[in-house]
């Protein structure tokens, strides 16, 4: 990635934006602290349904009760049918 003094973004910005449009990245500094970043946005990609599942297939599969154990060790155990909704009912 280059780096650019803000003076010099200043002087030439539409040279610097059509470096970044043709794929450079710069960092902008002033007085030798960067204060800017310039890259080229990320295009994301759309995928259908079957190229999510894709995806996600490599992924570990979900252990509900051991998940459930995880919160209930970290949240306790009183959150479970301590229903702020039914309370409010009487």
């Amino acid at each position: 990635m280059k780096v650019i003094s803000q003076w010099e973004f200043a002087k030439n910005p539409t040279e610097v934006i059509e470096a970044v449009e043709a794929g450079e990245a710069y960092h902008v500094v002033r007085d030798g602290a960067e204060v800017a970043e310039l890259r080229p946005p990320m295009h994301r990609q759309r995928l259908n349904t079957e190229e999510v599942i894709e995806r996600l297939k490599p992924l570990p599969r979900v252990d509900y009760a051991q998940m459930r154990a995880e919160a209930d060790e970290f949240f306790g155990i009183d959150r479970i049918d301590d229903d702020p909704w039914e309370r409010s009912r009487g």
